[in-house]
């Protein structure tokens, strides 16, 4: 059963936008194992006088499901959100079911990120440091991983060779990898 986490900044969450959001949340336990206890991180923000921004994080120990729409209608903007949840998990599911059975695997495990806000002191201090767990999965995985992510760059352990490996989108809409090597 999906557990849901809802914030408001720059806005009270009313009960009525709180049950919206749940119930278009509850549309998406179909998809998950009994054994999995997701929680869904809500972010509904106020943008300027006109625009309102949903931003929804379902961290898995597999995946992490991301996405956000800036709309003047709230609503709208929760309809979107969800529904390309929904696609990114049909996605991921078809893709990996399908990958593991040419494969034999069961289950491939991706712990989730956690950041840390670093203080900003100069333009080349760090701003920001993500701590992740390398889990060894083919190249096409890593893209798929970064798709989902909506990220231009993924780092994982490559399955074949147990070396770090990063995958990249390039400015062509193509993809690269960098092997590292001993």
């Amino acid at each position: 059963m999906l557990k849901i986490n809802i914030r408001g900044e720059n806005i009270e969450v009313t009960d009525a936008i709180k049950s919206y959001v749940e119930k278009r949340l509850n549309n998406l336990n179909k998809y998950f194992k009994d054994t999995e206890n997701p929680i869904a991180h809500v972010n509904l923000k106020v943008c300027g006088t006109k625009n309102t921004k949903v931003e929804v994080t379902i961290p898995l120990s597999y995946l992490i499901l991301r996405a956000e729409k800036v709309d003047p209608d709230m609503y709208k903007g929760i309809d979107a959100v969800f529904e390309k949840i929904e696609r990114q998990i049909r996605k991921y599911k078809t893709k990996i079911n399908r990958k593991s059975r040419e494969k034999g695997l069961k289950d491939f495990d991706l712990t989730g990120p956690s950041d840390t806000e670093a203080e900003e002191s100069d333009d080349l201090s760090i701003v920001r440091t993500k701590h992740v767990s390398l889990k060894p999965m083919d190249a096409q995985e890593a893209v798929l991983q970064m798709d989902m992510l909506g990220h231009n760059f993924f780092v994982f352990e490559d399955a074949e060779t147990n070396g770090t490996s990063i995958v990249y989108k390039r400015n062509d809409g193509r993809y690269g990898l960098i092997e590292t090597g001993e």
